[in-house]
């Protein structure tokens, strides 16, 4: 079986994530960059030893008709225009989370991807760990019962990237978009991804930019000319769903806490369980309340993830897997997320 033919668009820290997991599946090759920045693009074709290297995603497109599929690791705005480009060449797309700036781009995309039947998968990178997989197993046998409750946090203190990360034209959010994305659609897809019906939101914005603070972020982006930082600190949401269960959901970028948060506790009538990030699980046996730890940790392995990611996305485009559900996923997440930011906006609850 010849390898497929793998092109990345946006050559920014992500890519390198997908860059590694590509080269260590035996039935990819990368076959070419593009990215608008001239010099982030020849020094990332050195680095990888790729000479198909473009500024254009059209020209590439048009000149490389073999190519097979395309990962799409560009900022937020960019995610529908390079997708429905590379869909409407009839290319597989795995394209980064969010999946969109809003809902109506995440449409577009969908009916491209239907219109020119070629697959189209969103990185939801969560659903591929180990942590992952074992509460699904519990879930599953019915451990927990029917999950009711579930809350999500995914905070840091000192946590903005900065450059297009906060500027709110190119990333379409703060905190909510960048790490709510992966917390929210965690746990609905541990849930059964129950439908949304309501949202109530709320963010703020009293910290901002932080300059003046000696302790540099531990987080890095591209765009360091940009210096507009005009994206929520904080987010906080209440979502509904349509089996009665309710989510509550916190992420920020700069918040005054100890030290950076991450956990996912879903309830159920039955049972509970947290991931802080260690598994722990909480019960009923023979008339006593149990707490239930692991032998052995499951954690999660950011290299794992990714490479579980690709893994499947590459295995959809060679054995013709479907993965309609994750961009229908993907679009229901972005319906989550304006629900959210219309909820702040207006200080109301907002019907989906």
């Amino acid at each position: 079986m010849s390898k497929i033919k793998i092109a990345i668009v946006g050559c920014g820290n992500i890519s390198e994530c997908h860059l590694k997991a590509y080269k260590n599946n035996p039935n990819c090759e990368i076959y070419a960059f593009c990215d608008i920045d001239e010099k982030t693009l020849m020094e990332k074709g050195a680095k990888h030893g790729v000479t198909r290297l473009y500024t254009d995603e059209e020209k590439m497109l048009r000149e490389l008709p073999e190519i097979d599929a395309v990962s799409v690791c560009t900022w937020n705005a960019a995610h529908k225009d390079c997708t429905i480009k590379a869909l409407k060449a009839k290319k597989h797309v795995l394209c980064e989370k969010p999946m969109a700036m809003n809902s109506k781009e995440a449409e577009e995309m969908i009916k491209a991807a239907k219109e020119n039947g070629v697959k189209l998968m969103v990185g939801f990178v969560r659903r591929f760990g180990d942590d992952t997989k074992t509460l699904l197993d519990f879930i599953n046998c019915g451990e927990l019962g029917d999950i009711y409750y579930a809350k999500a946090t995914y905070l840091r203190r000192n946590g903005c990237p900065g450059g297009w990360f906060g500027y709110k034209a190119l990333s379409g959010g703060g905190p909510l978009i960048d790490l709510g994305v992966h917390v929210i659609d965690l746990v609905r897809y541990l849930m059964g991804r129950p439908n949304p019906v309501s949202v109530y939101g709320a963010t703020f914005d009293g910290i901002g930019k932080r300059d003046y603070l000696k302790d540099k972020p531990q987080y890095k982006a591209r765009g360091g000319n940009i210096t507009v930082q005009d994206v929520e600190d904080m987010a906080t949401a209440l979502i509904r769903f349509d089996n009665g269960a309710v989510l509550s959901v916190e992420a920020s970028f700069n918040m005054h806490i100890k030290k950076d948060e991450g956990s996912i506790q879903l309830y159920g009538t039955k049972g509970g369980i947290k991931l802080d990030p260690e598994f722990e699980m909480y019960s009923e046996k023979n008339g006593y309340l149990v707490d239930i730890n692991l032998s052995k940790k499951v954690g999660m392995d950011f290299d794992k993830i990714f490479q579980g990611e690709i893994n499947y996305f590459v295995d959809a485009c060679i054995n013709d897997v479907d993965v309609s559900s994750i961009a229908e996923d993907g679009l229901m997440l972005m319906k989550i997320l304006d629900a959210v930011y219309e909820s702040a906006r207006t200080k109301k609850e907002v019907v989906i």
